[in-house]
Protein backbone atom coordinates (compact mmCIF):
# COMPACT_ATOMS: atom_id res chain seq x y z
CA UNK A 1 0.00 0.00 0.00
CA UNK A 2 1.36 3.36 -0.55
CA UNK A 3 2.07 5.69 1.98
CA UNK A 4 -0.10 8.93 1.42
CA UNK A 5 -0.74 10.83 5.08
CA UNK A 6 -0.36 14.12 2.65
CA UNK A 7 -0.69 15.09 -1.01
CA UNK A 8 -2.72 14.41 -3.76
CA UNK A 9 -4.20 11.16 -4.95
CA UNK A 10 -5.04 10.20 -8.14
CA UNK A 11 -8.04 8.32 -8.95
CA UNK A 12 -9.98 7.05 -12.32
CA UNK A 13 -14.00 7.02 -11.89
CA UNK A 14 -16.23 5.23 -13.31
CA UNK A 15 -19.50 5.37 -14.55
CA UNK A 16 -21.91 4.79 -11.59
CA UNK A 17 -20.30 5.69 -8.29
CA UNK A 18 -20.57 9.69 -6.88
CA UNK A 19 -17.58 11.61 -6.13
CA UNK A 20 -18.10 11.11 -2.71
CA UNK A 21 -18.36 7.58 -2.99
CA UNK A 22 -14.84 7.70 -4.22
CA UNK A 23 -13.78 9.63 -1.78
CA UNK A 24 -14.94 7.04 0.99
CA UNK A 25 -13.61 4.47 -0.77
CA UNK A 26 -10.20 6.24 -0.48
CA UNK A 27 -10.47 7.21 3.21
CA UNK A 28 -10.96 3.31 3.84
CA UNK A 29 -8.26 2.50 1.55
CA UNK A 30 -5.90 4.87 3.44
CA UNK A 31 -7.19 4.62 6.67
CA UNK A 32 -7.23 8.56 6.33
CA UNK A 33 -10.28 10.39 7.05
CA UNK A 34 -9.13 14.10 5.67
CA UNK A 35 -9.78 13.42 2.13
CA UNK A 36 -11.70 15.78 -0.14
CA UNK A 37 -11.65 16.40 -4.12
CA UNK A 38 -11.17 19.31 -6.31
CA UNK A 39 -14.26 19.04 -8.78
CA UNK A 40 -17.30 16.77 -9.09
CA UNK A 41 -18.13 14.23 -11.78
CA UNK A 42 -21.76 13.17 -12.36
CA UNK A 43 -22.14 9.46 -11.54
CA UNK A 44 -22.55 9.01 -15.22
CA UNK A 45 -19.39 10.68 -16.00
CA UNK A 46 -16.35 8.93 -16.18
CA UNK A 47 -12.31 10.07 -15.45
CA UNK A 48 -9.74 11.43 -13.68
CA UNK A 49 -10.79 12.88 -10.22
CA UNK A 50 -7.73 14.17 -7.58
CA UNK A 51 -8.33 13.60 -4.52
CA UNK A 52 -7.01 15.92 -1.67
CA UNK A 53 -5.92 13.91 1.43
CA UNK A 54 -4.32 14.94 5.23
CA UNK A 55 -2.98 18.73 4.82
CA UNK A 56 -3.24 19.09 1.17
CA UNK A 57 -7.51 19.48 1.90
CA UNK A 58 -6.16 23.03 2.65
CA UNK A 59 -4.80 23.08 -0.97
CA UNK A 60 -8.52 22.14 -2.54
CA UNK A 61 -9.63 25.94 -3.16
CA UNK A 62 -6.43 26.66 -5.25
CA UNK A 63 -6.90 23.14 -7.22
CA UNK A 64 -9.45 24.37 -8.76
CA UNK A 65 -7.83 27.30 -11.04
CA UNK A 66 -6.59 24.61 -12.67
CA UNK A 67 -8.14 23.98 -16.06
CA UNK A 68 -9.73 20.67 -16.62
CA UNK A 69 -9.52 18.73 -20.47
CA UNK A 70 -13.07 16.71 -21.55
CA UNK A 71 -13.90 14.00 -24.10
CA UNK A 72 -16.94 12.73 -25.08
CA UNK A 73 -19.84 12.58 -27.40
CA UNK A 74 -23.14 15.14 -27.93
CA UNK A 75 -26.18 13.42 -29.36
CA UNK A 76 -28.42 16.00 -31.14
CA UNK A 77 -32.16 15.82 -32.02
CA UNK A 78 -33.68 15.93 -28.51
CA UNK A 79 -32.82 18.22 -25.14
CA UNK A 80 -33.83 16.74 -21.85
CA UNK A 81 -34.77 17.65 -18.66
CA UNK A 82 -31.08 17.47 -16.96
CA UNK A 83 -28.76 18.20 -20.43
CA UNK A 84 -27.52 14.76 -20.12
CA UNK A 85 -28.83 11.15 -20.98
CA UNK A 86 -30.59 10.26 -17.90
CA UNK A 87 -32.96 13.24 -17.93
CA UNK A 88 -36.19 13.01 -20.14
CA UNK A 89 -36.88 14.35 -23.37
CA UNK A 90 -38.37 17.68 -23.53
CA UNK A 91 -39.70 17.07 -27.38
CA UNK A 92 -40.55 14.62 -30.00
CA UNK A 93 -37.53 14.07 -31.90
CA UNK A 94 -36.45 17.05 -34.50
CA UNK A 95 -34.01 16.79 -37.67
CA UNK A 96 -30.54 17.44 -37.05
CA UNK A 97 -29.29 19.35 -40.27
CA UNK A 98 -26.26 18.16 -41.98
CA UNK A 99 -22.59 19.11 -40.26
CA UNK A 100 -20.09 19.11 -42.07
CA UNK A 101 -16.31 20.22 -40.69
CA UNK A 102 -16.89 23.41 -41.62
CA UNK A 103 -19.92 24.19 -39.79
CA UNK A 104 -18.72 22.19 -36.42
CA UNK A 105 -15.28 24.06 -36.53
CA UNK A 106 -18.05 27.29 -36.44
CA UNK A 107 -19.85 25.68 -34.17
CA UNK A 108 -16.75 25.48 -31.92
CA UNK A 109 -15.48 29.07 -32.46
CA UNK A 110 -18.80 30.29 -31.14
CA UNK A 111 -18.27 28.51 -28.23
CA UNK A 112 -14.67 29.23 -27.59
CA UNK A 113 -13.13 31.61 -25.10
CA UNK A 114 -15.21 33.88 -22.75
CA UNK A 115 -18.72 32.97 -22.70
CA UNK A 116 -22.25 33.13 -20.39
CA UNK A 117 -23.49 29.71 -19.53
CA UNK A 118 -26.71 29.08 -17.14
CA UNK A 119 -26.05 25.83 -14.94
CA UNK A 120 -28.08 22.55 -15.53
CA UNK A 121 -31.83 23.05 -13.58
CA UNK A 122 -30.54 19.24 -12.46
CA UNK A 123 -26.93 20.75 -10.57
CA UNK A 124 -25.21 20.19 -7.37
CA UNK A 125 -24.81 24.30 -7.45
CA UNK A 126 -26.16 26.04 -4.38
CA UNK A 127 -28.69 28.49 -3.52
CA UNK A 128 -29.55 29.09 0.03
CA UNK A 129 -27.87 26.06 0.83
CA UNK A 130 -30.34 24.06 -1.53
CA UNK A 131 -29.21 22.25 -4.50
CA UNK A 132 -30.41 22.98 -7.44
CA UNK A 133 -31.20 19.18 -8.08
CA UNK A 134 -33.01 19.17 -4.78
CA UNK A 135 -35.37 22.01 -5.96
CA UNK A 136 -35.78 20.28 -9.57
CA UNK A 137 -37.07 17.66 -7.90
CA UNK A 138 -39.22 19.35 -5.90
CA UNK A 139 -40.91 20.68 -8.77
CA UNK A 140 -39.58 23.98 -7.32
CA UNK A 141 -38.36 26.75 -9.98
CA UNK A 142 -34.21 27.00 -10.57
CA UNK A 143 -32.97 30.42 -10.28
CA UNK A 144 -31.60 30.85 -13.89
CA UNK A 145 -28.60 33.11 -13.64
CA UNK A 146 -25.83 33.27 -15.97
CA UNK A 147 -21.82 31.97 -15.30
CA UNK A 148 -19.38 33.58 -16.95
CA UNK A 149 -16.68 30.59 -17.74
CA UNK A 150 -13.82 30.23 -20.28
CA UNK A 151 -13.30 27.56 -22.80
CA UNK A 152 -9.12 27.53 -23.44
CA UNK A 153 -9.85 25.06 -26.71
CA UNK A 154 -12.73 23.09 -28.26
CA UNK A 155 -12.81 20.77 -31.40
CA UNK A 156 -16.09 18.91 -32.65
CA UNK A 157 -16.03 16.19 -34.72
CA UNK A 158 -18.62 14.24 -36.82
CA UNK A 159 -19.29 11.00 -35.02
CA UNK A 160 -22.56 9.65 -36.88
CA UNK A 161 -25.56 10.62 -38.02
CA UNK A 162 -27.05 12.54 -34.58
CA UNK A 163 -23.55 12.48 -32.65
CA UNK A 164 -20.87 15.10 -32.19
CA UNK A 165 -17.58 14.04 -30.21
CA UNK A 166 -15.99 17.05 -28.82
CA UNK A 167 -12.54 17.79 -26.53
CA UNK A 168 -12.54 20.45 -24.54
CA UNK A 169 -10.04 22.25 -22.15
CA UNK A 170 -12.07 24.73 -20.02
CA UNK A 171 -11.76 26.65 -16.79
CA UNK A 172 -13.17 24.69 -13.97
CA UNK A 173 -16.85 25.21 -12.92
CA UNK A 174 -17.94 24.61 -16.81
CA UNK A 175 -20.74 23.13 -17.51
CA UNK A 176 -20.26 20.56 -20.24
CA UNK A 177 -24.03 19.49 -20.10
CA UNK A 178 -24.69 23.08 -20.29
CA UNK A 179 -22.49 23.61 -23.53
CA UNK A 180 -24.28 20.48 -25.24
CA UNK A 181 -27.82 22.05 -25.00
CA UNK A 182 -26.51 24.65 -26.13
CA UNK A 183 -24.97 23.76 -28.80
CA UNK A 184 -28.36 21.59 -29.67
CA UNK A 185 -30.55 24.90 -29.22
CA UNK A 186 -28.07 27.07 -31.60
CA UNK A 187 -28.49 24.35 -34.19
CA UNK A 188 -32.40 24.23 -33.81
CA UNK A 189 -33.07 20.57 -33.38
CA UNK A 190 -31.95 20.39 -29.99
CA UNK A 191 -29.18 18.35 -27.83
CA UNK A 192 -27.90 16.67 -24.57
CA UNK A 193 -24.28 15.02 -23.10
CA UNK A 194 -24.61 11.40 -24.08
CA UNK A 195 -21.11 10.56 -22.79
CA UNK A 196 -18.14 12.49 -20.50
CA UNK A 197 -14.65 11.67 -19.31
CA UNK A 198 -12.30 13.57 -18.01
CA UNK A 199 -9.21 13.19 -19.52
CA UNK A 200 -6.89 16.05 -17.24
CA UNK A 201 -6.83 18.35 -14.38
CA UNK A 202 -4.16 20.98 -14.79
CA UNK A 203 -0.70 18.90 -15.13
CA UNK A 204 -2.33 15.30 -14.51
CA UNK A 205 -3.67 13.01 -17.09
CA UNK A 206 -5.63 10.66 -16.22
CA UNK A 207 -3.36 7.55 -17.63
CA UNK A 208 -1.64 8.37 -14.29
CA UNK A 209 -4.53 7.66 -12.15
CA UNK A 210 -5.05 4.29 -10.28
CA UNK A 211 -8.79 2.80 -10.82
CA UNK A 212 -11.46 3.35 -8.28
CA UNK A 213 -11.70 -0.80 -9.00
CA UNK A 214 -8.54 -1.40 -7.30
CA UNK A 215 -8.40 1.69 -4.69
CA UNK A 216 -11.53 -0.15 -3.15
CA UNK A 217 -10.47 -4.04 -3.07
CA UNK A 218 -6.98 -4.14 -3.65
CA UNK A 219 -5.14 -1.15 -2.12
CA UNK A 220 -1.85 -2.80 -1.99
CA UNK A 221 -1.96 -2.08 -6.08
CA UNK A 222 -2.60 1.35 -5.89
CA UNK A 223 0.65 2.42 -8.28
CA UNK A 224 3.26 5.02 -7.02
CA UNK A 225 2.44 7.59 -9.50
CA UNK A 226 -0.87 7.77 -8.48
CA UNK A 227 -0.02 9.53 -5.29
CA UNK A 228 1.33 13.18 -5.70
CA UNK A 229 3.20 14.06 -2.51
CA UNK A 230 3.55 18.19 -1.41
CA UNK A 231 6.63 18.53 -2.54
CA UNK A 232 5.57 17.30 -5.94
CA UNK A 233 2.37 19.48 -6.21
CA UNK A 234 1.94 22.06 -8.77
CA UNK A 235 -0.27 24.59 -8.55
CA UNK A 236 -1.73 27.42 -11.28
CA UNK A 237 0.34 29.97 -9.49
CA UNK A 238 3.92 32.10 -9.27
CA UNK A 239 6.42 30.63 -7.01
CA UNK A 240 8.95 31.89 -4.62
CA UNK A 241 11.89 30.21 -1.97
CA UNK A 242 12.02 31.31 1.46
CA UNK A 243 14.89 31.09 3.75
CA UNK A 244 14.79 29.76 7.46
CA UNK A 245 14.03 32.79 8.55
CA UNK A 246 11.81 34.46 6.59
CA UNK A 247 9.78 30.53 6.82
CA UNK A 248 9.67 31.42 10.80
CA UNK A 249 7.98 34.23 9.80
CA UNK A 250 5.57 33.49 7.38
CA UNK A 251 4.62 30.18 9.55
CA UNK A 252 3.99 32.48 11.97
CA UNK A 253 1.62 34.60 10.23
CA UNK A 254 3.78 37.42 8.93
CA UNK A 255 4.63 39.48 6.23
CA UNK A 256 8.49 38.76 4.13
CA UNK A 257 9.92 40.35 1.97
CA UNK A 258 11.87 38.51 -1.18
CA UNK A 259 14.48 39.66 -2.97
CA UNK A 260 16.05 38.47 -6.45
CA UNK A 261 12.88 37.53 -8.04
CA UNK A 262 11.09 37.24 -11.26
CA UNK A 263 7.71 36.26 -12.50
CA UNK A 264 3.97 37.98 -13.50
CA UNK A 265 3.04 38.79 -9.87
CA UNK A 266 -0.33 40.69 -9.41
CA UNK A 267 -1.05 42.36 -5.76
CA UNK A 268 -3.74 40.52 -4.32
CA UNK A 269 -2.96 37.59 -6.39
CA UNK A 270 -2.16 33.92 -4.85
CA UNK A 271 1.85 32.62 -4.39
CA UNK A 272 3.11 29.57 -4.13
CA UNK A 273 5.63 29.54 -1.08
CA UNK A 274 8.19 26.63 -0.77
CA UNK A 275 11.56 26.58 1.41
CA UNK A 276 14.35 25.59 -0.09
CA UNK A 277 14.35 21.58 -0.23
CA UNK A 278 11.27 22.45 -2.42
CA UNK A 279 8.45 21.24 -0.11
CA UNK A 280 4.99 23.40 -0.05
CA UNK A 281 4.96 25.54 2.88
CA UNK A 282 1.97 27.42 2.13
CA UNK A 283 0.07 29.93 -0.62
CA UNK A 284 1.06 33.47 0.43
CA UNK A 285 -0.94 36.44 -1.17
CA UNK A 286 1.29 39.45 -3.30
CA UNK A 287 0.86 42.29 -0.82
CA UNK A 288 3.17 44.64 -2.90
CA UNK A 289 5.65 43.58 -6.00
CA UNK A 290 8.82 46.20 -7.17
CA UNK A 291 10.06 44.99 -10.46
CA UNK A 292 12.97 47.26 -10.42
CA UNK A 293 14.21 46.02 -6.91
CA UNK A 294 12.84 42.31 -8.33
CA UNK A 295 11.64 42.37 -4.04
CA UNK A 296 7.96 40.90 -3.37
CA UNK A 297 6.41 41.65 -0.63
CA UNK A 298 4.09 38.52 0.75
CA UNK A 299 1.55 38.41 3.24
CA UNK A 300 0.24 34.60 4.57
CA UNK A 301 -2.92 33.17 3.21
CA UNK A 302 -2.80 29.80 4.34
CA UNK A 303 0.08 27.82 6.03
CA UNK A 304 0.52 24.12 5.70
CA UNK A 305 3.70 23.82 8.03
CA UNK A 306 3.78 22.89 12.31
CA UNK A 307 5.11 25.87 13.77
CA UNK A 308 6.96 24.81 16.56
CA UNK A 309 6.08 25.96 20.27
CA UNK A 310 8.53 28.34 22.07
CA UNK A 311 10.60 25.83 24.53
CA UNK A 312 9.19 26.58 28.17
CA UNK A 313 11.91 28.05 30.29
Amino acid sequence: MIEASHGLLLVDKPAGPTSHDVVQAARKALRQRRIGHTGTLDPAATGLLVLCVGKATRLQHYLLAWSKTYVGEIRLGFATSTYDAEGEALAAPRPVPALDEARLAELAARFSGEIEQLPPPYSAKKIAGRKFYELAREGQEVPREPKRVRIDSLSLHGAGEDRVRFEMTCSSGTYVRSLAHDIGELLGCGGHLATLRRSRIGPWPVEQAVSAEVLANRPDEVPAAAFVSLAATALPYPEVTLNPTALDHFAHGQEVAVREVDGDFVPGAPVVVRDRDGELVGIGQTFAYLPRARTLHVSPRMVLTEVEAPAKS
